[in-house]
């Protein structure tokens, strides 16, 4: 791997981590609580997973210059990776499967403002 490579790469780590909290803050000022950062499941990684009044709220953040930009981070396997590792995640609640969720999409643009995308994936 190149140097250049190596720095591209951090670089992207730290803004992924960057816009991870802003979004939360966002969330925070909206009542909810971090349960999980990045939690890794069988599937692949969750960004953040939120307590709210309504239950758990499974959350995908993309940064990108714009919003739209963030949007079209998101693709069909990163959707399906999320419902397979929020399946397992649900297994470790007192109430499973059952518990009340939403899966979530927030955008952080170059700018650091944040556009939450409720239910994005279709289901929840």
């Amino acid at each position: 791997m190149t140097r250049a490579r190596q720095h591209r790469g951090a670089r992207a780590h730290h803004a992924g981590e960057a816009a991870e909290d802003i979004v939360a803050r966002h969330y925070a000022n909206l009542g909810y609580t971090v349960a999980e950062r990045r939690w890794r499941g069988a599937g692949g990684e969750i960004d953040l997973i939120l307590k709210g009044p309504d239950g758990l709220v499974f959350v995908e953040v993309k940064h990108s210059r714009t919003s739209a930009a963030a949007a079209l981070r998101l693709t069909p396997r990163q959707i399906e990776r999320i419902y397979a590792s929020a399946g397992q995640y649900l297994d470790t609640q007192p109430q499973g499967q059952l518990t009340p969720v939403r899966f979530d999409a927030a955008l952080v643009n170059g700018d650091g403002a944040v556009e939450v995308i409720e239910n994005a994936f279709g289901m929840g």
